[in-house]
C-alpha cells in the first residue's frame, strides 16, 4: 500500500511559526539539502495540479550519497498537496491520464525496465500501465480517448554483441554503432498489453507528441544520434498516426527546442534558431502542419523564447526572457500579440495549461522553483519548499548594467555582500555562465558550482555577467562573439570588474573569476592571459587548448558553427592563441581546477594540460587539479557537488579574500560537516 501524505495550509502556518531562530548566512551544507519543483502536469479539466519534488540525498547529514529524487505530489489549491507515492519511488514523465482519474508516471521497479505506471487520483495501489520487453520507455503519449498509451523506447537488446561479451569480446567502435530509438502503441485494458505495436519511424528518434484528435502525431528526428546532430540536423516530422506516412517536414535550418501541437492540430509552435549560425533556439515560430512552412513571431527581438502551450481557446501562452528577467506574452492563433503580463521579480522557465488553468515553474532571487498557478493576472504560489530559507540572511540581488570597453551595453546579476559593501569596495567573485549560448537571469542563483548567496554571507560581492555570446538580448547580441574566441565575450567580464571597481562596490585587486564549461574557459583564460586582473580562478570542465578540445569533443560541428566559424587547419596559430596553455608564462593567479573524469563535452585532458603546464611553467603559482570519478560534464552525485562547493570556498577564501597570491594551498581534503559520512575519520585523523 501506498503511504499518502497530507500537506495543508496550516501546517505550512506551523513550520513558518517554528522557523523563528536567528537570521544567518547560507552555508553549502544549507545547499547540498535544497528541494525544488520539478515536472508540472495539469488534470485535462485543470482542477489538479501534479508535480515531482527533486532533491538529492543530504551527505551533510549521513545519508546515502546519490544522485537526484523526484517524489510526486498533487496540489489542489495554494499550499494544499498530497505525496501519493512511497518515499523509494523516484518518478519521472508524469502525466494525467485523458479522463484524468489516474496520474501516470515512468519508473523502473527491481524486476523490470522502466515503464509506465499509474495510480488513481482519489487514492489508491499503483500499477504498471505498459511497457516494452527488455527495454526501457523514454517518453510516453496518451491516444485522446485513453485507450492507447505510445511510448518511445530504447533500441532494445543487441543478441550478438551480448553474445560476443559473454566471450570476452567487449570492444565498443566509436561513433559507428548506432541503434535507433522505436517507438510501440499499447492498447490499454483490463489488462497490460503484452505485445505493444511498433510503429516504423524515420531516422534517430529524441521526442514525439500526439495531437488531440489521435490522427496525427510529431517526432524529432536526427540523422544519427551524435550530440552534433542534435544540435545541427534535429528535424520535426508530421505523422499521419493511421498509416505511418510522413505528411510533412519543417525544414527548419538551425536548432530546435520546445515544439508543441496546436488543439485544432493545424499549427505547430516552434522555437528554433534563425540559421545554423544562430547559438540558440530562442526564436518562436508558427508552422503550418499540412505544408511544413513556417514563420517567426518575435525574429529580431532582443528577447528569447524559452517555452510555449497552447491554451484550449486556441491561443499560445509564451515564456519569454527578456535580459535578466522573464515576461508571459500570449499570443492569438494568427502570431498577434494578445497581452503580455510581468510576473515581478519571479523569473518564469516553464509553462503548462490544461482546462482553464496555467501552472508554470518559477524562481526568484530568494527561493528556487516552486508551483506557481496564473489567477487574474496574478501569479499565485502554490508550493513551499525550503521553509527554512525564511531564516537565512539575503545580500541585495539585482540586475546591474555597464558600458564595454566598444560602447556596447552589457547586463548582469549582482549580488551584494550580506550587510552592505565595505569602504574601499568588497572581494568580488566573478561568475560566468557556460554555452555562451545561455543567460543568468535576476532569480535563483546558489548552487553546488555557484557561489551565489553563500558567497554573499561570507562577505562577497557576486558578479553575473551576461557577455557577448548570451542568449536573453536577441539573435544579434548572441553572435557577436563568433570567428574570435575570447574577445569581446572575455574582455566584457574585465569591463565588468572595472565598472563595479568604479562604483565602489568592488575590490579591484580581490576580484576572482570562477564558471563552468565555457565558464571554465573564462576562468582558464582569466588565470593566464588576464592574470593581473584577478586574485583567484575555479575552473570547472573548462577549455585550455582550442587546437586539442576540437579533437577530443563530441560537438566539433557546433564548435565551428557558432563559435570558431573556422577549423582550427585554417589558422592553427590563430587557434592556439585563443588557448590559455599559450599564456602560462604570465600565469600567477591560483587556480583550483576541477573535472568530471567521464566529461565527453570537454575532455578531462583539457585540464591535465593547463595543470601541467602550469606545474612546469609556473612552479611558484598555486594550482590544484581535481577529478571527478564516474561524472561527467557537471556533477550529478550529491557527495561530488558538496566537494565542489566546500573546495570552491575554501580557495576563494585562502586566495581572494586575502588578496595574497601566495598563501600556502588548503589541504588536499575538505572539511566536511560534523554529520557527513567521513567526517569522525578527519576528527580522528587530527587526533
Amino acid at each position: 500500500m501506498n503511504r499518502l501524505t497530507f500537506v495543508s495550509a496550516t501546517l505550512l502556518a506551523s513550520v513558518s511559526i517554528a522557523a523563528t531562530a536567528q537570521a544567518r548566512p547560507m552555508t553549502p551544507e544549507d545547499v547540498a539539502k535544497i528541494e525544488s519543483v520539478g515536472a508540472i502536469a495539469i488534470s485535462p479539466d485543470g482542477s489538479r495540479i501534479a508535480y515531482t519534488t527533486g532533491s538529492l540525498p543530504d551527505v551533510t547529514e549521513g545519508e546515502d550519497n546519490g544522485s537526484f529524487t523526484s517524489e510526486l505530489s498533487i496540489a489542489t489549491a495554494p499550499d494544499f498537496a498530497r505525496q501519493y507515492l512511497p518515499d523509494d519511488i523516484s518518478p519521472g514523465g508524469v502525466s494525467f491520464s485523458p479522463d484524468g482519474r489516474m496520474v501516470t508516471f515512468l519508473w523502473a521497479n527491481e524486476d523490470d525496465d522502466r515503464a509506465v505506471w499509474g495510480i488513481p487520483v482519489d487514492g489508491g495501489t499503483y500499477t504498471k500501465l505498459a511497457g516494452v520487453e527488455d527495454t526501457g520507455v523514454r517518453s510516453y503519449q496518451f491516444s485522446p480517448d485513453g485507450g492507447t498509451i505510445y511510448m518511445l523506447t530504447g533500441p532494445g537488446e543487441d543478441e550478438q554483441r551480448a553474445a560476443q561479451r559473454k566471450g570476452g569480446f567487449n570492444a565498443r567502435v566509436y561513433e559507428e554503432e548506432f541503434r535507433p530509438a522505436r517507438l510501440f502503441a499499447a492498447t490499454l485494458g483490463d489488462e497490460m498489453d503484452d505485445e505493444p505495436r511498433e510503429i516504423t519511424i524515420p531516422g534517430f528518434v529524441g521526442g514525439f507528441d500526439v495531437s488531440s484528435d489521435g490522427r496525427m502525431g510529431i517526432v524529432e528526428t536526427t540523422p544519427t544520434p551524435l550530440v552534433d546532430d542534435s544540435y545541427t540536423s534535429q528535424r520535426v516530422n508530421v505523422i499521419d498516426l493511421t498509416t505511418g506516412e510522413v505528411t510533412a517536414v519543417v525544414e527548419t535550418p538551425g536548432k530546435i527546442g520546445d515544439v508543441e501541437i496546436s488543439p485544432d492540430g493545424t499549427q505547430l509552435s516552434l522555437i528554433a534558431g534563425v540559421d545554423m549560425n544562430d547559438p540558440a533556439a530562442t526564436t518562436l515560430h508558427l508552422v503550418d502542419t499540412a505544408t511544413g512552412t513556417y514563420r517567426a513571431l518575435n525574429g529580431g527581438a532582443a528577447e528569447a523564447a524559452v517555452d510555449a502551450e497552447w491554451l484550449a481557446d486556441g491561443r499560445l501562452a509564451t515564456v519569454v526572457h527578456v535580459g535578466v528577467q522573464s515576461v508571459l506574452r500570449i499570443y492569438n492563433a494568427d502570431g498577434t500579440v494578445a497581452e503580455e503580463q510581468d510576473p515581478g521579480e519571479l523569473i518564469l522557465t516553464r509553462v503548462e495549461a490544461a482546462g482553464d488553468r496555467i501552472a508554470f515553474a518559477a524562481n526568484a532571487p530568494q527561493h528556487p522553483t516552486e508551483l506557481f498557478v496564473w489567477n487574474d493576472g496574478n501569479f499565485d504560489r502554490w508550493t513551499n519548499h525550503n521553509d527554512w530559507l525564511s531564516d537565512i540572511t539575503f545580500g541585495e540581488q539585482r540586475a546591474y548594467s555597464f558600458t564595454a570597453t566598444d560602447g556596447q551595453e552589457v547586463e548582469g546579476v549582482l549580488i551584494l555582500p550580506v550587510g552592505g559593501v565595505p569602504q574601499g569596495g568588497a572581494p568580488t567573485i566573478m561568475n560566468v555562465h557556460g554555452g555562451p549560448e545561455a543567460h543568468d537571469s535576476n532569480g535563483w542563483q546558489t548552487a553546488y558550482s555557484k557561489p551565489g548567496h553563500v558567497a554573499a554571507g561570507q562577505g562577497y560581492a557576486v558578479f553575473l555577467p551576461n557577455y557577448r555570446g548570451s542568449t536573453g538580448y536577441g539573435v544579434d547580441f548572441s553572435k557577436q562573439h563568433q570567428g574570435n574566441y575570447t574577445d569581446p565575450e572575455f574582455r566584457d567580464i574585465v569591463d565588468a570588474k572595472n565598472a563595479l571597481a568604479a562604483d565602489g562596490i568592488t575590490d579591484a585587486d580581490r576580484t576572482g573569476i570562477t564558471g563552468g564549461s565555457y565558464g571554465g574557459y573564462a576562468s582558464a583564460w582569466g588565470a593566464t592571459y588576464h592574470s593581473e586582473e584577478y586574485a583567484a580562478s575555479v575552473m570547472f570542465v573548462g577549455i585550455s587548448d582550442q587546437t586539442s578540445k576540437f579533437g577530443t569533443t563530441d560537438i566539433p560541428y557546433e564548435m565551428y558553427n557558432v563559435h570558431s566559424r573556422a577549423w582550427p587547419w585554417d589558422d592553427w596559430q590563430k587557434m592556439l592563441e585563443v588557448s590559455p596553455i599559450y599564456y602560462t608564462d604570465r600565469a600567477t593567479t591560483p587556480i583550483l581546477i576541477m573535472h568530471g573524469e567521464d566529461d565527453t563535452r570537454v575532455d578531462p585532458s583539457q585540464s591535465m594540460e593547463l595543470y601541467r603546464f602550469l606545474r612546469v611553467r609556473q612552479p611558484d603559482t598555486p594550482v590544484r587539479l581535481v577529478f571527478y570519478p564516474g561524472e561527467g560534464h557537471g556533477n550529478r552525485q550529491a557527495a561530488s557537488r558538496y566537494d565542489y562547493n566546500l573546495r570552491m570556498m575554501e580557495w576563494f577564501d585562502t586566495y581572494l579574500k586575502t588578496g595574497d597570491r601566495t598563501a600556502e594551498m588548503p589541504g588536499p581534503r575538505p572539511q566536511l560537516a560534523e554529520g557527513a559520512a567521513g567526517a569522525e575519520a578527519e576528527e580522528e585523523g587530527e587526533d
